[in-house]
């Protein structure tokens, strides 16, 4: 997570939705940088890009927020500084899983899902 990625989580930390406008003006950097790193923030799952509602007709306007699950956790790593927050897909996940041959979890014996994934049940966000 780097300086950019913090100002726009700092701005998102009340977990209120901002729309992108309202976004730029508080962490004051450019149109593409912030763009780049919602988008970032949004594909690991940390943010989420919500439609708001627009009167008429024209292109879609979006709202940014925190997600729930990771709101706290994402305070947290914000405050103190020897924390890292690290936001993995469940198909990466299974990609390196000590449990997982194949589709099938060694540990559960069934086939291999994040609600009962092992890995997953230590540290849900």
């Amino acid at each position: 997570m780097d300086f950019f990625d913090e100002r726009v989580l700092a701005a998102l930390r009340d977990g209120k939705s901002r729309s992108f406008i309202a976004l730029l003006s508080e962490v004051g950097f450019s149109h593409n940088t912030l763009q780049e790193h919602l988008g970032r923030l949004v594909a690991k799952g940390i943010i989420l890009r919500e439609k708001a509602a627009q009167k008429g007709s024209g292109r879609p306007r979006f709202a940014y927020r925190l997600q729930a699950k990771t709101a706290a956790k994402t305070v947290a790593a914000m405050e103190d500084p020897t924390t890292e927050l690290v936001v993995v897909p469940f198909s990466c996940l299974r990609r390196v899983c000590k449990f997982q041959s194949g589709r099938y979890c060694k540990e559960t014996g069934r086939a291999c899902a994040p609600q009962i994934c092992p890995q997953t049940r230590k540290q849900e966000l």
